[in-house]
């Protein structure tokens, strides 16, 4: 008589599924997260694309599709006013490791709001300059 002997583990999956493996899976590691903020320029830039091209027909639209108010449509599309070189640093900003994210829409908001893209340039240096140490 031969006998074999296996390592067998157990997983539960969703709605209670429970499946076999024979090998045992390390943990996935924990690399972070994309910020907020970049998720949003992201987003906006999307949006952008679907009105210029024609698949929506306004931000109006968007707004219902997305069922979420016109203001909200509004701050997103906001950061479109930004200087370039500030939305190219928010669509690369570092992996939020833990917490919050240390840049929220609400306080790009003034910024997207000035006119001139070299005052934007200013008051964002003044706002992430603090994050730029940690890196």
């Amino acid at each position: 008589m031969i006998a074999k002997t296996w390592n067998v583990s157990f997983e539960t999956h969703r709605k209670g599924q429970r499946v076999m493996t024979t090998r045992k899976q390390s943990p996935a590691l924990h690399e972070g997260r994309i910020p907020r903020i970049s998720r949003l320029m992201a987003l906006a830039h999307h949006l952008e694309r679907l009105v210029v091209t024609g698949v929506v027909k306004d931000y109006a639209e968007l707004a219902r599709l997305g069922h979420v108010s016109r203001a909200r449509i509004s701050q997103i599309m906001n950061l479109l006013l930004l200087a370039p070189e500030i939305q190219e640093e928010i669509l690369f900003l570092p992996k939020t490791m833990s917490g919050h994210d240390p840049i929220k829409l609400k306080h790009l908001q003034p910024i997207c709001l000035e006119m001139d893209w070299g005052r934007q340039k200013e008051k964002w240096v003044l706002m992430s300059s603090p994050i730029k140490s940690i890196r």
